[in-house]
């Protein structure tokens, strides 16, 4: 349109406001379940544990792009993660320790089974998994993060008690 058109008869401040209302309506406004651009970057390396845990953190970064928690079960926030991914594999949910516990943790639901979760993870962070023994067994990272059975899927988490980081030793 002619911006000179827009500006003469104030259509365009409407469509402003009805496109930013069309937003918070469909729910694609930032915080909706878009993954933003730095996921990979501060989820993924803390499930890795490749980064420092704090629950405060997390849970402050999940709430500004995913919205609050759905609900607050063990000893942990529960927030949905629609549409995002991790090393190429679908994650449904995070979860943060409520630092309350025992444990500070990051921990996410993956929509495929361990291995092939173990497998992603190994052709793009370079991590490798040590596989335990029996019908179900837990993997396990030099970098100590975990990926066990979740129901048919995988969850892979991230934990550490809160002494240990708390002394520095993380």
């Amino acid at each position: 349109m002619n911006r000179f058109l827009l500006r003469k008869t104030g259509l365009g401040k409407q469509l402003l406001a009805g496109f930013v209302a069309l937003c918070v309506l469909t729910g694609t406004a930032e915080g909706a379940g878009v993954q933003p651009s730095t996921f990979d970057s501060v989820i993924g390396h803390a499930l890795l544990c490749l980064d420092a845990l704090e629950p405060v953190y997390f849970y402050q970064y999940l709430t500004d792009h995913f919205g609050m928690p759905y609900q607050h079960q063990g000893g942990a926030w529960w927030f949905r993660t629609p549409n995002t991914q991790l090393w190429g594999v679908p994650v449904s949910q995070v979860l943060v320790s409520d630092g309350h516990g025992s444990l500070l943790f990051v921990a996410a639901l993956a929509d495929v089974a361990p291995e092939k979760l173990a497998e992603a993870i190994t052709s793009n962070a370079g991590i490798r998994y040590q596989t335990g023994a029996g019908a179900y067994p837990q993997r396990e990272s030099v970098t100590g993060s975990i990926i066990v059975y979740s129901q048919l899927n995988a969850k892979l988490y991230c934990a550490l008690s809160p002494y240990f980081f708390r002394l520095g030793a993380y």
